[in-house]
């Protein structure tokens, strides 16, 4: 491996997108060879690279999974790997790696379900959460309330928020009669609680929200809530041409491992089914 910049490296090495490693680098938690790393250094296998004080595999491009799955997320799931509150998180569901770490490709809130995309490939992750990627977001939505020709002329054209102007890409009638009725609805960035803060203000109310899409990836009718389901070598590779990354041989989960992962997650379920109380009796 020649030498690169650090947060690419890191980011390959399956610890987060590039702008996270870069704020990483920034808050002081990544050293080289013993001294705090600074923005634009770069590294080699040679170099020794911590992350919070615990030593870092550097992974050669060639070395560098590229596996990608999608997820169902419920509510009540936050998408952060620890929580402070204890509550369950997004990550708890995904499948074990041997080397690097699940990357979320965009975030949902607390009270928004549906697709979310993972992948251990920090430059696929960077490239479709960067915003010259023009990446759309398809969401399903209840609304409370009268909905006219009018509110979605103006959810089209333009709303301005507390954090700037936003607007739907587009909005359709989808389903529903009487006060509740679901609409699609596409935006074209991932600003915090963008879709609902559209529809509140116009005077609506929000009761449910899910994302059925991310750019070109759907989420499937068979994976059902807190399910993941990967992506076929084909699939990835689509992926990858449309994003402009090199050809890189994919990895998919081994028959073994995914064995081996359904078991662990059958058995999480017997022991929450049973309850602490049960369990120590």
């Amino acid at each position: 491996m020649s030498d690169e910049k650090l947060q690419k490296v890191l980011a390959r090495s399956g610890y987060g997108s590039r702008r996270e490693m870069e704020r990483w680098i920034e808050a002081g938690r990544i050293t080289i060879n013993g001294a705090r790393a600074t923005l634009g250094d770069r590294v080699s296998k040679r170099d020794q690279v911590t992350v919070d004080g615990k030593a870092v595999e550097l992974i050669s491009e060639a070395e560098s999974p590229r596996r990608v799955l999608i997820y169902n997320k419920p509510l009540g799931e936050v998408s952060t790997r620890h929580d402070p509150e204890g509550r369950p998180t997004v990550y708890d569901h995904l499948p074990p790696l041997r080397q690097g770490r699940w990357i979320a490709i965009g975030r949902l809130d607390i009270n928004t379900s549906g697709l979310l995309v993972f992948t251990t490939d920090g430059e696929l992750a960077n490239r479709m959460m960067h915003p010259s990627a023009n990446i759309d977001r398809e969401y399903a939505v209840r609304v409370l309330g009268d909905v006219t020709d009018q509110t979605l002329q103006t959810l089209t054209e333009g709303v301005l928020l507390e954090d700037g102007m936003a607007r739907f890409t587009d909005v359709q009638f989808f389903d529903g009669e009487g006060a509740n009725k679901w609409y699609h609805c596409v935006v074209m960035e991932g600003r915090n609680r963008e879709v609902r803060r559209l529809w509140e203000s116009q005077g609506l109310q929000v009761s449910r929200l899910k994302r059925v899409r991310y750019g070109s990836l759907f989420l499937p009718s068979d994976v059902k809530i807190g399910t993941w389901k990967e992506l076929t070598n084909k699939e990835i590779k689509e992926l990858s041409n449309m994003m402009g990354l090199d050809k890189k041989k994919p990895v998919r989960m081994k028959p073994a491992e995914k064995a081996k992962y359904e078991r662990r997650q059958k058995n999480q379920k017997i022991r929450q089914s049973v309850g602490p109380k049960h369990r120590s009796e």
